[in-house]
């Protein structure tokens, strides 16, 4: 059972300046990608999370208090168009009571997965290899972002990756693998093998925390889901740095983990992305188990 905690009353002067702070950075985060929507252009790095992941831009934009948060004044009562708010004499708050029971019942698969993942350690040798197998024996027009250029030809790419490090452990990654590279894995994950392989070392582990983030909406706060929303895009970065394309034209120098120079790059990097994720995790893993036992 979870204790019943005292709620945090913010004024209606409050809760707007939280708002609009929120708005301001998500503009700043989002204007490239809104600039080439009508272009037809597609960005790597600064498009990828909001084609791979299904929440868009009006959505992250749009502020939530989170559980426990009573806003003031008359404003706050816009708030109610969404079902999971109701009013009391504070004022207007989140009711995770009223969320649907689909919605409960996820949160509290949420809350074991994440819980499975704190408990193993964390795992830094895979050094990138995912995306270099995600073109392994293509063609130039399977290769899934060939608008932009490879490092190498494909002969000696291929030979990068047969003697690369195939140990990735995320479903999610291992689906786009090449059907020749998928051998080469040591693991073969599955969907359903997902919360037995998860770690919070892997990349991926911790750039999901963002799409754990908005599964959760409305009931995740607007400032845990932008912090994971700009983890997530850093780390999209890093993983283009570390593939075989070539994206110096678009500001982004290569991390070489074909070199001991670039592996070393790459493990401090994904050592810092997994300290940043930690206590994201955990934030999650709290939030899942208070909306699955309200």
């Amino acid at each position: 059972m979870i204790a019943t905690r005292p709620s945090e009353i913010l004024t209606a002067a409050e809760w707007q300046a939280h708002r609009r702070a929120h708005e301001e950075r998500v503009d700043l985060l989002v204007a490239g990608h809104r600039g080439r929507v009508s272009t037809g252009r597609r960005h790597p790095v600064e498009d990828f999370l909001f084609r791979y992941y299904s929440f868009r831009p009006a959505a992250l934009r749009r502020w939530h208090p989170g559980p426990g948060v009573v806003l003031q004044g008359q404003a706050a009562r816009e708030f109610l168009r969404w079902p999971e708010y109701q009013e009391s004499g504070d004022g207007v708050e989140l009711a995770v009571e009223r969320l649907p029971a689909k919605r409960r019942a996820f949160a509290a698969w949420l809350a074991e997965f994440l819980a499975a993942t704190q408990s193993r350690p964390a795992f830094f040798g895979c050094f990138g290899w995912h995306e270099w197998a995600m073109v392994y024996r293509q063609s130039p027009e399977e290769i899934r972002h060939n608008a932009h250029p490879l490092r190498f030809p494909p002969d000696e790419l291929a030979e990068i990756v047969e003697q690369g490090s195939g140990c990735c452990t995320h479903f999610d990654a291992f689906r786009f693998f090449t059907p020749p590279a998928r051998p080469l894995n040591r693991h073969q994950p599955t969907r359903e093998t997902t919360i037995e392989l998860e770690q919070p070392g892997c990349l991926h582990a911790n750039m999901d925390l963002y799409k754990w983030a908005y599964k959760l909406s409305p009931a995740t706060p607007g400032s845990l889901l932008l912090t994971c929303f700009e983890l997530a895009r850093n780390i999209r970065e890093v993983d283009m740095r570390a593939s075989p394309y070539d994206l110096q034209d678009l500001g982004y120098p290569p991390i070489k983990i074909e070199t001991a120079a670039g592996r070393g790059e790459y493990e401090k990097l994904q050592r810092e992305f997994s300290t940043r994720g930690e206590p994201l995790r955990q934030r999650l893993r709290e939030l899942a188990e208070r909306v699955a036992a309200p």
